[in-house]
């Protein structure tokens, strides 16, 4: 039996905690999975709209000590710090993946014309730029449609009614243009409504599965 296999996972909040380690405990059971949380940085990313340097050194930081502490692997539960997993990839000599980036992979095998679904104004750019980045890697060109439930989360989190939540997100999905092609969910928090968008016209694509999936990909662990 070989050597077991240590994740630490970077969380800006505790939204999608419990999923993720029920998402690492289906697909990489035999992996021992840590998790730091900071949710300041989640509060940061609303005061300023974006991750600050002072936040970005703090997120970087993380991942070195998680490195020190024996990580094979590190995984980026929030979206909005993609540009931080990039330099702290410069910083580190074991792979940090982004939770999006295979389901934006699959958007971009799938679709040209796709939707972005965010319910935090900060991850917008970043996964637009991820997406186009993707979408260049694989030679293909997308038109993109930014749709933003501006208070979705606050109402998760801050006010309890995962159902309003919902109606809010998913107003905002059915009446999408009749032109796009697929939907990426780019907030792990939007996992929640997987069930209920499985039978959806167009495909909806949301990124926790999927980026578990490429994690145990990445470990060769088969």
């Amino acid at each position: 039996m070989g050597q077991v296999k240590t994740i630490y996972v970077i969380h800006s909040s505790n939204v999608s905690l419990d999923t993720l380690n029920e998402l690492f405990n289906r697909y990489i059971p035999e992996a021992r999975v840590f998790n730091i949380v900071d949710d300041s940085l989640l509060a940061g990313l609303h005061v300023h709209g974006h991750p600050t340097p002072e936040m970005l050194k703090r997120f970087c930081s993380y991942a070195i000590m998680a490195e020190h502490a024996g990580a094979d692997m590190l995984f980026s539960q929030c979206s909005s710090f993609g540009g931080g997993v990039d330099i702290a990839r410069r910083l580190i000599n074991i792979p940090f993946l982004k939770i999006d980036q295979p389901m934006m992979e699959q958007a971009v095998k799938c679709a040209g014309k796709i939707a972005i679904v965010a319910t935090v104004k900060s991850t917008m750019k970043p996964s637009a730029d991820l997406l186009r980045e993707c979408a260049a890697a694989a030679g293909k060109q997308v038109e993109i449609t930014e749709v933003l439930a501006e208070n979705a989360l606050k109402v998760l989190m801050e006010e309890g009614d995962p159902d309003k939540h919902d109606r809010e997100v998913l107003e905002l999905i059915q009446n999408l243009p009749d032109d796009v092609e697929c939907v990426v969910l780019a907030q792990g928090s939007m996992y929640r409504l997987k069930d209920r968008l499985k039978d959806f016209k167009i495909p909806v694509l949301a990124s926790p599965e999927l980026g578990v999936i490429a994690a145990r990909g990445a470990l060769r662990l088969d």
